[in-house]
């Protein structure tokens, strides 16, 4: 039986993503000064039970809701409805400060404004660096003169070690990075210190774009690092996605015939904005054509297909008027580890559209996508990010769910230091496209020192050894399924 309601939807990226408000099993009412408190823990851990059991993929597989202990601590209490948590389901979370998490989905966050690979700087494995891959436009540590490429070998003082990273790289607000330089295979410490404060920061996905000419080779070049899949902010809900569609209007009146984009630090984000960026691509789509399709639970599949159709999950690119595919023939796109769900999602919607070629390390393997629930009655801050459903292509295709996520076409590893700027035709992956497209070296390729290194995680950090969250999120109001 269907019951309708409201459902609270928050307005989040993936991007990672619907949302359900309360059942008819009434739960008693909650002071939120008190939502922290164990006296919560039924009533909040009641809740999760009915939101899990009506919208989540595997609801089928959840464990009976007489054998749990409603008293635990949610957090212990959600990991039992998790559906194989190392291995399928890896995402779904459960939090205490729903607000926080939204926030945090949405770009917005306190930070230095650094993304970094923590490495060894050392043949010992004794010494650690940070090598700044990405500093976020407009952070403080950009507005402080770091950079990608920037080695940070002291915090306050001290040389980061295997055993004193974690201390001292997880909580500070503020922070005096002593910067290093490589000579020849040698990494030391310069005298040069940069201090740094965390501000709150609403991140531009959109870090760096540019066209590289090069007539010699017949190529014109456009090239993108895309972070974050975000339309916009509270001030302007589409500020983002403009920017990205004044990118490409600037890559079409430059005439690119080869495109690059860097999703390397993009764990996902608002489908909504991965539906923009796609069909800014896409080669001979339409708005009448399939981009991606939705898979969801037994219940909603039924529900979906009864109300609206059997084509009721199948969703179609845009009409963008500065799509440049027409002069494309395939994209390459720099993968790691990192890029993941709506990056994902890009990748797999395109390739039955055209040529992609992956360059770099396989993705982190989500076809998921979820939503950002809370309390529609506001009785507490917990919420969920849950995983309701999985992606296809137009084809059907969605075989990289897993922890080898998508093979890439070229395996190439991005550890040689010190990173070069995004662009440069040396940099390791950009080389890599370079070299595909039959665009030779320059005659002073490849002349600085440079050193590989060893790196602690195969995944970039930001900040305080944060790793980001692989989301696909969708935004779309759903009618609650009682059974």
């Amino acid at each position: 039986m269907l019951h309708f309601k409201k459902i609270n939807l928050l307005i989040v990226f993936s991007i990672l993503t619907v949302f359900l408000s309360c059942k008819d099993k009434q739960v008693d009412p909650v002071d939120e000064t008190d939502s922290a408190s164990s006296a919560t823990y039924p009533a909040v851990n009641t809740w999760l039970y009915e939101m899990m059991k009506d919208a989540y993929f595997w609801y089928s597989q959840m464990p009976a809701e007489g054998t749990l202990d409603t008293k635990t601590d949610p957090n212990d209490y959600f990991e039992k409805l998790i559906y194989q948590r190392s291995s399928v389901d890896r995402f779904s979370m459960v939090t205490e400060d729903i607000d926080a998490l939204e926030n945090s989905f949405n770009g917005i966050s306190k930070i230095f404004g650094i993304s970094y690979s923590l490495s060894y700087t050392d043949d010992a494995k004794s010494n650690l660096g940070l090598f700044l891959n990405l500093v976020v436009k407009g952070s403080p540590a950009e507005t402080a003169g770091l950079k990608r490429g920037d080695i940070i070998l002291k915090v306050n003082g001290t040389q980061l070690t295997k055993d004193n990273y974690s201390g001292l790289l997880s909580s500070s607000e503020s922070a005096t990075f002593t910067l290093g330089t490589l000579s020849g295979t040698t990494i030391t410490a310069t005298t040069t210190n940069i201090s740094v404060t965390k501000a709150v920061v609403n991140e531009d996905p959109v870090a760096f774009s540019t066209v590289i000419d090069k007539s010699a080779s017949g190529k014109k070049i456009g090239y993108l690092v895309y972070t974050q899949f975000v339309p916009g902010t509270d001030a302007d809900a589409n500020k983002y996605d403009n920017e990205l569609r004044q990118v490409f209007a600037n890559f079409k009146t430059a005439g690119i015939n080869e495109l690059v984009l860097d999703l390397r630090f993009n764990s996902g984000g608002y489908i909504s904005s991965a539906k923009t960026l796609a069909s800014l691509i896409g080669k001979n789509i339409s708005a009448s054509k399939v981009f991606y399709k939705e898979q969801w639970n037994d219940k909603y599949m039924a529900y979906w297909q009864k109300t609206k159709g059997a084509n009721a999950l199948n969703y179609n690119f845009l009409s963008e008027a500065n799509n440049v595919g027409s002069n494309l023939s395939r994209i390459f796109v720099l993968t790691s580890q990192g890029t993941a769900s709506a990056s994902e999602l890009v990748i797999n919607g395109l390739k039955p559209y055209m040529e992609v070629i992956t360059i770099g390390d396989h993705t982190a393997g989500k076809n998921l996508f979820g939503s950002l629930i809370r309390d529609d009655q506001d009785r507490w801050k917990w919420g969920i990010y849950m995983m309701l459903g999985q992606t296809a292509n137009v084809n059907g295709e969605s075989d990289y769910g897993t922890v080898n996520g998508m093979t890439p076409t070229f395996k190439i590893d991005d550890t040689n230091i010190p990173y070069k700027a995004f662009g440069n035709e040396n940099e390791t992956l950009f080389r890599k496209a370079l070299d595909v497209m039959g665009v030779p070296a320059g005659t002073n390729g490849r002349t600085e020192a440079v050193k590989s290194v060893t790196s602690l995680s195969a995944e970039s950090f930001r900040d305080n050894l944060q790793q980001q969250d692989k989301r696909m999120i969708k935004t779309d109001a759903l009618p609650l399924i009682n059974n």
